[in-house]
């Protein structure tokens, strides 16, 4: 299964999460699209970014959690790329039967993520809109890759999600 790993991190380069999670990932020879990168100044290019999501067979939206959603740039791409007869409507099949999948941390540990927690809901309802958009695109959700608590953990916690995190995508 051919998968496309869309990594949203406005500073990545002082992430240790998703660097860790990202040098792993391409020693699997995992495609990575770091949207940042691509695009510092917003401007996308909706007809690249299309012809690329049609070569994969799954779809991962890889992000830090940030104010109980992703960053700016992630959801400024879903506005203008999953666009109307291209990504949903009659005509706007392209993404059916693709896989989906979200791949997040959170600074808070999973304890504050539930109901009666510090944030007061679990991450199943935080994450839910993307769970959405995968139904109207017509993609399979899958179950999310949460790494949770990061400020607390240790090196051998990071690197042991990196390694739970490459082998579910070779799945």
């Amino acid at each position: 299964m051919k998968t496309l790993v869309i990594v949203a991190h406005p500073h990545l380069e002082r992430s240790i999460i998703n660097k860790t999670w990202l040098k792993r990932l391409k020693e699997e020879n995992v495609a990575v699209h770091d949207l940042y990168a691509a695009y510092p100044d917003f401007k996308i290019d909706v007809e690249k970014e299309q012809a690329l999501v049609l070569g994969y067979d799954r779809i991962v939206f890889q992000f830090p959690f940030y104010w109980y959603s992703s960053p700016a740039l992630l959801k400024e791409w879903q506005d203008v790329v999953l666009t109307y007869g291209w990504a949903y409507g009659s005509n706007g099949t392209k993404l059916h039967g693709k896989e989906f999948m979200i791949a997040t941390s959170t600074g808070g540990p999973k304890e504050a993520y539930q109901e009666g927690g510090y944030n007061r809901y679990p991450m199943s309802e935080l994450l839910r809109p993307f769970q959405a958009m995968a139904n109207l695109t017509g993609m399979k959700f899958l179950p999310p890759f949460m790494l949770q608590g990061v400020r607390n953990l240790t090196d051998e916690a990071i690197a042991a999600s990196a390694e739970e995190y490459a082998k579910l995508l070779q799945q």
